[in-house]
């Protein structure tokens, strides 16, 4: 491919992309978007909301956070992901190690001296989830029971930047945050479960390779009890209904048909279990997209 110098750049290029997890930070940033102007946005006219640097500063330093932590995510799985992702680590192999961490300390280094030209608050806010993210990498991701509850967390983390940022604090809100929580938990568990081989070889702690399949299984099915609960009491806290109250009612029977192949142990099944969970987390942006529009 050498032979080729364009072809040779564009899979150097693509290496890089993959390594910050693309497509990850595309559906993001509508995610952060449309959730910080329909949700947490509670005052501010669209004008008002475009002319806001400090929003879409916020936005990009947590987008290019998100591909720095990616890069260095994948410095420390290395090893792992040419056992499980043989593909995806193929691509990568055209760009040198080096290169990967020469773009994750210049991620890191432009959203400090933007932060820093925003706030020294917004500065301190992406100290803290930078150094989160590396230590994640570094120590937590191998902890029994952490690691997940910790990649959730920072998966979340700039939503509640935005929050703090907008300063709009209520019930229903907070419960939306726990069936996020909830949501984005149970990917993460099943994900241990078709990991769990590879995890245990390369030392990493997980439920599903400490305590065995029935409990791990068990764990996600009260995960999930738990979201259908929140749902509930969402869907009750709406005193008429509108378009963002019907995706939690459609949640409750979407979660008890997937618990069904969780409680009866189908293992084969959970590729297709564990995608549907992550399509629904981007059914619900839709749906406040559309909430938000025709309210």
């Amino acid at each position: 491919m050498k032979n080729n110098p364009i072809l040779y750049r564009l899979s150097q290029i693509m290496s890089l992309l993959l390594g910050a997890r693309i497509f990850l930070l595309v559906l993001f940033t509508f995610t952060l978007y449309v959730s910080t102007f329909f949700l947490f946005n509670q005052e501010e006219s669209l004008r008002k909301f475009v002319f806001d640097y400090k929003v879409h500063g916020i936005i990009f330093c947590s987008v290019l956070s998100i591909a720095a932590g990616g890069i260095i995510n994948r410095f420390y799985d290395n090893e792992k992901d040419r056992v499980s992702r043989p593909f995806r680590t193929r691509l990568q192999s055209f760009l040198k190690e080096k290169y990967f961490l020469y773009s994750y300390i210049t991620l890191n280094v432009v959203t400090l001296v933007i932060s820093a030209i925003l706030s020294p608050r917004i500065l301190a806010f992406f100290l803290v989830y930078q150094f989160l993210i590396w230590f994640y990498s570094h120590k937590l991701s191998k902890i029994l029971v952490v690691n997940n509850l910790t990649f959730v967390s920072l998966s979340l983390y700039p939503f509640f930047g935005m929050l703090v940022y907008y300063q709009h604090f209520s019930y229903k809100i907070f419960l939306m945050a726990i069936f996020l929580f909830l949501l984005m938990l149970t990917i993460d568990l099943i994900k241990d479960i078709l990991t769990k081989n590879v995890d245990k070889v390369f030392g990493y702690n997980t439920i599903a390779n400490v305590f065995g399949k029935k409990t791990s299984y068990y764990t996600i099915a009260l995960v999930i009890f738990l979201n259908i609960l929140v749902s509930s009491i969402i869907v009750y806290s709406y005193h008429q209904l509108n378009i963002f109250s019907w995706y939690f009612v459609i949640s409750i029977f979407f979660f008890l048909i997937l618990i069904f192949p969780i409680l009866t142990y189908q293992k084969n099944k959970m590729f297709w279990v564990i995608n549907l969970f992550r399509v629904w987390v981007f059914v619900g942006v839709v749906f406040m997209l559309f909430n938000g529009i025709y309210s």
